[in-house]
């Protein structure tokens, strides 16, 4: 990652944190959350904001890294522990991340692209599946 999109990830970390979600808590119409994940060689806390679908108590991202040929790093993370901090706004929760696969995967990734049509350019570019997460409570 360059040290251009280290720097906007940080103080888009950073208003959202001092300001309760109110800046950065939002992409247009789509919600931002901050995933916090245990990095697997470090042990150190990683946060980064993602767009989100709240779907009753589950929460679903999705592991784009920008329509890149690798995963981003927060995913080997929790595949390496599953066990997250999620904020929305001021709220914390932790929770347990698993990735959707067969039908429910189905039923997911429609829903995805009709709130961010982008995740659709990012499988376009990749020939890896882009991952679907769900976030639930712990």
């Amino acid at each position: 990652m360059s040290a251009l999109a280290r720097a906007a990830i940080w103080l888009h970390r950073t208003l959202y944190r001092l300001s309760g979600g109110r800046v950065g808590g939002r992409r247009g119409t789509v919600p931002i959350l901050l995933l916090t994940t245990v990095g697997r060689k470090t042990g150190r806390r990683r946060t980064v904001p993602l767009q989100y679908l709240a779907d009753g108590d589950l929460l679903v991202v999705v592991a784009s890294n920008g329509g890149r040929d690798s995963h981003p790093a927060w995913l080997l993370n929790l595949r390496a522990e599953p066990r997250v901090e999620v904020r929305r706004g001021r709220e914390r929760q932790t929770m347990r991340a698993e990735e959707a696969t067969g039908a429910e995967r189905e039923l997911l990734w429609p829903r995805m692209v009709e709130l961010w049509h982008g995740y659709d350019d990012h499988r376009r570019r990749t020939s890896r599946e882009l991952p679907l997460v769900i976030l639930r409570a712990a």
